[in-house]
């Protein structure tokens, strides 16, 4: 059944992705079964969007219920979700105003366009430059590929936004001799995703969030991918102590619908975008702000962070002794349920493939590294029933 469903799909859809060759039909908690029945535990969720798993009766009730009041009503008026919703991102973050798009590339978009507007408001010129890290990944859009370190996606899309330089993740004086009279903002993953899951080190991060301060810059964190609870804080770099000026978010903001955010801090949100300078037809509309406000509430409920942090200390540990134990996997990296295993010597695609034909489902980050970015509610079983099944790929 699965073949004729995806010969139909390639007759309509344009070929952008290479698919695996799988139709999933539904999901119950952290597994997923395909059109044929079969059953396979879920460590990808949706490249970190179902942090709550699948089928959750609280939150699916959340959005039936707003479908039978209000799918949309435009940004022209005012909806009670989006207050509510509006109401715990701020609370959660400890930030001062909230701008709902539509996706994680889209808020990216508004972040860059919030960093510009602050500085010319600063100085009233408008040529000004940003900082992005090489190896980083911020969406596929023409403005979030200009920021996106990876050639491999930019080439065949130049010329892209100008005035951006590029610096060593983690690398304070690259960043300093990146710094310009035009730079306006410095832009990074709090934990590099697509780029091979690389947590930010303490010193860097307040290393740049001091350059920030001193040259009157903003500090964008995307936490789009990292973000909501994925490494044990709701934010990843809340466990540094270091606020961001502007903080991307989406994926698990809305646990499957379309929905990301920007979150501005004081100084941006007084000095920033005013009316008329940006905006979205869907963003924040009543049906996707059910979704962000039952979210919060579930995770406050049922104790999410708690589970990251006790449930990935034991996923942590799982992982080096698969290290320890295999010469061909270099290195774990990561924190929480946001992990990589760097694989030397043998394709990555190939062992995802056999952990799909083992009931595994996992992808990959860059060209060598295994990614692990399950749904937060797992188990400890879980973890171990993971491992079985990716020993018996290997």
């Amino acid at each position: 059944m699965s073949n004729l469903y995806i010969e139909k799909a390639e007759e309509n859809i344009l070929h952008t992705y290479n698919r695996y060759q799988i139709v999933f039909d539904h999901g119950e908690g952290v597994h997923l079964y395909d059109v044929d029945g079969k059953e396979y535990l879920d460590f990808a969720a949706g490249i970190a969007v179902q942090s709550l798993g699948y089928g959750h009766k609280e939150y699916t009730q959340a959005l039936k219920d707003q479908i039978d009041k209000l799918t949309h009503i435009s940004n022209l008026f005012y909806t009670v979700p989006m207050m509510e919703a509006a109401e715990k991102v701020i609370k959660a973050s400890g930030m001062e105003k909230v701008f709902f798009t539509n996706s994680g590339t889209e808020a990216i978009e508004g972040a860059l366009k919030a960093a510009r507007k602050y500085a010319y408001e600063r100085d009233g010129e408008a040529n000004h430059e940003i900082i992005a890290m090489e190896h980083s990944f911020h969406g596929r859009s023409l403005g979030a590929l200009s920021v996106t370190g990876n050639e491999k996606y930019q080439i065949p899309f130049r010329p892209l936004i100008p005035g951006i330089r590029f610096a060593k993740y983690n690398d304070l004086e690259s960043v300093k001799s990146q710094i310009t009279d035009k730079t306006c903002a410095i832009i990074l993953e709090t934990v590099q995703g697509e780029g091979g899951v690389y947590p930010v080190t303490e010193a860097f991060l307040k290393g740049v969030k001091a350059l920030c301060e001193e040259h009157d810059l903003l500090l964008i964190l995307d936490e789009i991918q990292c973000g909501m609870g994925r490494t044990g804080y709701m934010f990843a770099w809340q466990e540094y102590g270091v606020e961001p000026d502007i903080m991307t978010c989406a994926k698990a903001i809305g646990c499957g619908v379309p929905v990301g955010a920007f979150v501005l801090g004081k100084k941006a949100a007084e000095s920033s975008l005013k009316a008329g300078d940006h905006g979205t037809t869907y963003g924040g509309n009543p049906f996707v702000c059910a979704a962000v406000s039952k979210v919060f509430d579930l995770y406050e409920k049922e104790k999410i962070l708690d589970n990251v942090r006790a449930v990935g200390a034991y996923l942590t540990e799982r992982l080096d002794g698969l290290v320890e134990k295999y010469d061909f996997l270099k290195e774990r990296r990561g924190k929480g349920m946001i992990q990589g295993i760097e694989v030397e010597g043998r394709p990555v695609g190939e062992i995802i493939n056999r952990c799909l034909e083992n009931g595994l489902v996992l992808i990959t980050a860059g060209s060598n590294v295994l990614r692990f970015v399950p749904p937060l509610i797992i188990t400890k079983e879980d973890v171990d029933c993971m491992v079985e099944k990716l020993e018996r790929s290997f």
